[in-house]
This record gives structure tokens, sequence and C-alpha cells, in this order.
């Protein structure tokens, strides 16, 4: 039996495909390469090329290699750009997700870690962002990620009755940084780490955007997670869901304390030994202080942890990026 992992050719799905590899299990991977890279896919694990919206491709993949979940990561990722173009976020996430679901049905595939995201909480004005927060989603990617968890809910619903109950859990993250593996980077042009890297790369100088934030330093705090922790706890949400235990509906992968943008900054100088100082610019509409989410769910259930400093995350990102110029 087999795992089938969507996005697997992307910067977090291949770091997902080897965790699932290491852990045993035989991964296939279905991508359509529009920001993943065929080269991310380790030798051997059978590589799919196409769209998750294409039903039929996808049960034939998930019959060919008998498999028996999904670990579904594909998706159009920018919170961002989604605002300015919507119509393409709903349709790769929204259904993508449904399409995914629609053929697992007709294959009788029954489990499925869905790999969401923090944006569906939107803004809130609480330090410690825990799962049973309302859900109030600033971006259509946001939106898109939330009624993806609708789906997954709504289809458990509908078949818990039946033959083939669906058995389904998502986890929801922030900021995914560094890599677990010399040969994956973060190829995003819309992410912290990547931006850096390619400001300093070009010997410019990278930006904060606001220091006046209600924070111990005045820049805002975020969620700050290791691209292996996030690929390692998709595995043991699988392990779990395969094995028939007790499983909840939703984790966040959370950091507990955050990172500040000039913390992170301080790391990117010390660490690649470029000095530097960042200029500051004006805040950017819509961005609080400080979110950071509660991982203790996880902690409790998906053995997940932070085993990454800010300098190892800096360290293993640079690495990476720096092995591929």
């Amino acid at each position: 039996m087999s795992w089938l992992v969507t996005g697997g050719a992307g910067y977090i799905g291949a770091h997902v495909v080897r965790a699932v590899k290491d852990a045993g299990i035989a991964p296939v991977v279905i991508d359509d390469l529009s920001s993943g890279h065929a080269s991310f896919v380790p030798e051997g694990v059978p590589f799919v090329e196409g769209t998750i919206l294409d039903r039929d491709l996808l049960i034939a993949t998930l019959r060919e290699h008998e498999v028996e979940g999904v670990i579904h990561v594909a998706g159009f990722k920018y919170a961002g750009v989604s605002v300015r173009r919507p119509l393409h976020t709903y349709a790769q996430n929204v259904e993508g997700t449904r399409v995914v679901l629609e053929a697992m049905a007709d294959a009788g595939v029954t489990n499925i870690v869905f790999s969401s995201s923090a944006a569906v909480y939107g803004t809130p004005d609480v330090a410690l962002v825990t799962e049973d927060l309302p859900k109030h989603p600033a971006s259509p990617y946001g939106e898109s990620k939330l009624i993806g968890e609708w789906l997954l809910r709504d289809q458990a619903t509908a078949t818990a009755d039946g033959e083939a109950p669906l058995r389904h859990t998502s986890l929801r993250y922030f900021n995914v940084v560094g890599s677990g593996d010399a040969t994956l980077y973060d190829t995003s042009p819309h992410n912290l780490f990547p931006i850096v890297f390619e400001k300093l790369l070009a010997g410019e100088t990278p930006q904060i955007y606001g220091d006046d934030y209600n924070t111990p330093d005045g820049t805002n705090v975020r969620d700050y997670v290791h691209v292996a922790d996030i690929a390692a706890a998709h595995v043991v949400a699988a392990q779990r869901l395969a094995a028939g235990e007790p499983i909840e509906a939703a984790y966040n992968l959370g950091s507990q304390n955050g990172l500040s943008v000039r913390e992170i900054m301080d790391a990117m100088a010390r660490v690649t030994g470029i000095d530097f100082t960042p200029g500051i610019g004006p805040r950017r509409p819509g961005d609080p202080d400080r979110i950071v989410a509660t991982g203790e769910l996880a902690a409790r259930d998906l053995d997940w942890r932070n085993r990454y400093s800010v300098d190892e995350m800096v360290r293993t990102g640079w690495e990476a990026r720096r092995a591929a110029s």
C-alpha cells in the first residue's frame, strides 16, 4: 500500500515525500509543476505529472498504486496574490479539493491529511491562537482553505454510516522555513526567507515593513516553523489515520512563542556572515502586531515540536539555496 502526496514536487510537498519514504511508507506524487520542480521528486518515487483537477487521472493513480491515503498538499498558496486572483485560487484550492475527495470516494480511499493554513483565522486579536478560535479569513486563500476543511467534514459526515467512512485531519500552520535536504529549497517569490536570501545574493538590502508595532522590538511577531518538522507531523497524522487511531479534525502546528522580523533579520546576518542593516519601510495594511499559534494538541497526538532554533532554520535554508546557485 502507498500514500499519494498531491503537490509532492513543491517545497513543502517534497519534504513530506521524503518523510513518508523515511517512515517506510511508499509515496506516490502528483504535481502539475506550476510551482513545483520535477527534480524535487526523489529517484524511484512514482511521479504523475498532472493536475488534481483531472478526476480521471486521480482515480487511475489511486487505483494503480493501491493508495490507502492522501496527503493533500497541492494548492495555490499565495494569500496576497489570491486577492487579485480569487477565481484561480478557488479553482485550485476548493474545486481541487472537491475533485480529490470525489476521486478518493470512487477509488475507495478513506484517509486524508489536508495541508490547511493558519490563514483560516484571519487576523485574530489574541496573543495565542488555539484551534477553537473563530475563523475569519482575510483573503480568498484563507477562505479557500477553510472551505477545504468544510469539504472534508461534510464528506466524513456523508460517509459515516457507509462501508468506507472518510477519516481526515487538517494541519494549520503559518510560515514554513528552512530545509531538511540540501537539494530542496523554498522558491516562492512571496515568502520572507527566500525574499531575504535573494536580496543578499544580489548584494541588496532587505527591508522590514514597519518597526512601530506593539512588540518588544517594534517589528511584528509571527510563527516560523521548520519544514522538516511540518513534514514529520504530516506523516504521524497519516499513520494515525491508517491505524484507525483517534485524531482531531484540525491541529495547529505552532511555535508557541514566535519570532519577530528583526530577530529573523539578525539571524540572517549572523548565519550568512553578511553584515547588513535592514531598511525600514511603511507598515503593510492589515499586518497585526502578533500572531502565534499554540501547538499543544499536535504535541499530544502528532509528536509535534520545534526541533530547530532560528539560526538552524536560517542555516538550513541558506545552505540549500546556496547549493542551488
